[in-house]
């Protein structure tokens, strides 16, 4: 886990034909401590001081952690489910996803010209909470051509 991290550059759509875009992050681990995180476009260097006030900021997404496992051996293990009939209610840990909505600023950033762009999130946990409570799998950008939801583009 990390306290912040830039993603590879993300392909932008080729045009600005959309009604909405996403920036969704797939396999977020909540093991840990509660944080926001804070995303910015461009912004390599963004911190813990760079603020919601920055030109580059895209929006945060929160999660409410669960600050790791005190319980007996095996306690915070992922079951592993086979029957589709399970009833009970899916893990308390199993990975969250979060959805951002960035639509102005990716039309801004194609609008200025850009094809790439990258982000970088920055984990802001509690002044006594470790800083290193962010890890996921995948962060992708998805465009939807209209209000009903009709996806046009994934980088």
């Amino acid at each position: 886990m990390v306290d912040r991290f830039t993603s590879a550059p993300l392909e932008l759509p080729g045009d600005d034909g959309f009604e909405r875009a996403d920036l969704i992050f797939y396999s977020i681990d909540h093991s840990g401590a509660s944080f926001e995180a804070r995303l910015f476009h461009d912004s390599p260097k963004a911190d813990h001081t760079t603020t919601g006030d920055d030109p580059h900021y895209l929006g945060s997404f929160f999660i409410f952690g669960h600050g790791g496992c005190a319980g007996d051996p095996g306690h915070c293990d992922l079951p592993t489910r086979t029957d589709p009939y399970d009833l009970r209610p899916p893990h308390q840990l199993l990975p969250a996803i979060r959805v951002v909505t960035v639509t102005d600023q990716i039309k801004q950033l194609i609008t200025s010209g850009q094809t790439t762009f990258t982000v970088t999130v920055v984990a802001h946990t509690l002044e006594d909470q470790p800083g290193d409570v962010l890890a996921f799998d995948t962060i992708r950008l998805a465009t939807y051509a209209d209000a009903a939801g009709g996806l046009l583009a994934n980088a």
